[in-house]
C-alpha cells in the first residue's frame, strides 16, 4: 500500500513537526495512507492537516523506500511504500494532535529532535541536506 511520511519544517528551518502516536507512544513525523487516486504531495498535506492541525506545503521528495511486513494487532497484514516529503509550515501556527491517531502534537528543535527510529532519523537528516541528485538504495 502506498503511504506518506511527512517531515514538516518551520520557515526558518529550525523546528520540526512531531506527533506522539496513540497506539505506542512514539514520537514520529506525521505518517498516513494514500487515499485511492490521491497525488502523493497531496496526501502528505492532507495528513499533516489531519494529525496536526498545520497548513503545509509541500517542497520535495526526500525518500522512498519499502517498509517491512507489519501485523497488527487485529490480524490484518499490510507491506508499505513509503514516500517521505519534506514539506514547510504556513507560518508557525500551533500544532495539536486535531484526530484520535496521536496523544501530542508539537515543535521541536531541529538540533534537538524528539527520540526518533532509526528510519526517521536518516530521513530527517536528509530533510536538513540542501537537494542533492536522485539516490538509489542497493
Amino acid at each position: 500500500m502506498p503511504g506518506v511520511t511527512v517531515l514538516v519544517l518551520n520557515p526558518e528551518r529550525t523546528r520540526m513537526l512531531a506527533v506522539r502516536r496513540a497506539d505506542d507512544g512514539a514520537w514520529t513525523p506525521v505518517t498516513g495512507i494514500i487515499d485511492p487516486g490521491e497525488e502523493p504531495a497531496r496526501a502528505a498535506v492532507r495528513e499533516v492537516a489531519e494529525e496536526a492541525g498545520i497548513d503545509c506545503r509541500a517542497q520535495r521528495l526526500l525518500d522512498v523506500r519499502t517498509l517491512p511486513p507489519i501485523t497488527y494487532p487485529n490480524g490484518d497484514h499490510a507491506q508499505y511504500l513509503d514516500l517521505c516529503f519534506l514539506c514547510e509550515a504556513d507560518g508557525e501556527s500551533v500544532p495539536f494532535p486535531a484526530d484520535g491517531e496521536n496523544t501530542e502534537a508539537r515543535w521541536f528543535p531541529l538540533e534537538a529532535p524528539p527520540p526518533l527510529n532509526e528510519r526517521f532519523t536518516r530521513q530527517l537528516a536528509l530533510a536538513r541536506e540542501e537537494p542533492v541528485e536522485t539516490r538509489f538504495r542497493r
